[in-house]
């Protein structure tokens, strides 16, 4: 079984590789894990997924970094009756076996009611978004902003600007902004990486800027502690690959398959940082399963 992440450097796709792991020992099928350095690079993984067709694996499992560019490959493999699971970020197809991703407009209208309570219903805020074309951040932003509008209409967004999947591009980005909205009182950014960058930003800026950001690391979890984030809305992403594989086998066994599977995402701040259910979903123990130790 082949399971193609949008790109292989982050925490969150590292976590993502390791449920796809349980669940290969679970289930006991092989996973081939491989996906391009970068989500930009849409290209680099729809060639990952070519290969995958032409090996003939039993089954794909795949994040799409393009919601459309790869309905292609997805119905080239359906034609070489090849079931496709796809998760994380969806895609402008029905042609795929099951669909499993974290609520993720839902996600963004948590961090907006966050961003609500914190400026007391008005200020000025900008977005951090992710890349074009991202199924899944375009729900994080597209529910941010339908929530703020209808529940928040004194809090303004002044600026949306994209920060490419790239910790240096949102920083730049967010410092950009900054100087353009010295009056700027909260910052949304739509996944990990954007919420790293906007947080090296806003060191100067703890507390005055209220940074409300989505997934989890190490550093983002520090820089809660520290109080330059003040929330984040994380995902499952060991739960994810975990689930994904399941719905694979399910789908290679002639069995009854979900179409659409979606996992609940969680708030997260200094008041709930320290129960043991938030602990166990951001910490997964990835040596186990990406190390066998």
């Amino acid at each position: 079984m082949a399971v193609i992440p949008k790109a292989t450097g982050d925490l969150f796709w590292e976590s993502v590789h390791a449920g796809a792991v349980k669940g290969g020992w679970d289930h006991k099928v092989d996973i081939v894990w491989d996906g391009p350095p970068a989500e930009t690079d849409i290209a680099g993984e729809m060639k990952i997924v070519e290969t995958m067709i032409n090996r003939q694996v039993d089954a794909i499992v795949l994040a799409p970094s393009d919601r459309s560019a790869f309905k292609i490959v997805v119905n080239r493999a359906r034609a070489a009756g090849i079931p496709v699971v796809i998760y994380d970020s969806g895609l402008e197809t029905q042609n795929y076996t099951s669909f499993v991703a974290t609520d993720n407009f839902l996600g963004g209208s948590m961090a907006a009611d966050r961003m609500g309570q914190l400026l007391k219903g008005k200020g000025k805020v900008v977005m951090i978004k992710t890349v074009p074309g991202g199924a899944s951040t375009t729900a994080r932003e597209d529910g941010f902003r339908s929530e703020l509008t209808a529940k928040f209409p004194a809090i303004k967004i002044l600026d949306e600007r994209f920060g490419m999947a790239n910790p240096a591009v949102a920083r730049s980005v967010t410092e950009n902004m900054l100087t353009a909205h010295p009056d700027l009182d909260g910052i949304f950014a739509s996944n990990e990486s954007g919420s790293a960058g906007a947080s090296q930003a806003l060191k100067n800026y703890a507390g005055k800027v209220k940074l409300v950001g989505f997934d989890s690391s190490p550093m983002l979890i520090d820089q809660l502690k520290a109080g330059v984030i003040n929330s984040l809305v994380i995902q499952d992403p060991f739960r994810m690959g975990e689930t994904a594989v399941g719905q694979a086998v399910k789908a290679i066994e002639k069995q009854n398959v979900r179409k659409d599977l979606f996992l609940p995402p969680r708030l997260v701040d200094l008041s709930n940082l320290n129960d043991p259910v938030v602990q166990a979903q951001i910490k997964p123990d990835l040596e186990r399963y990406l190390t066998g130790s």
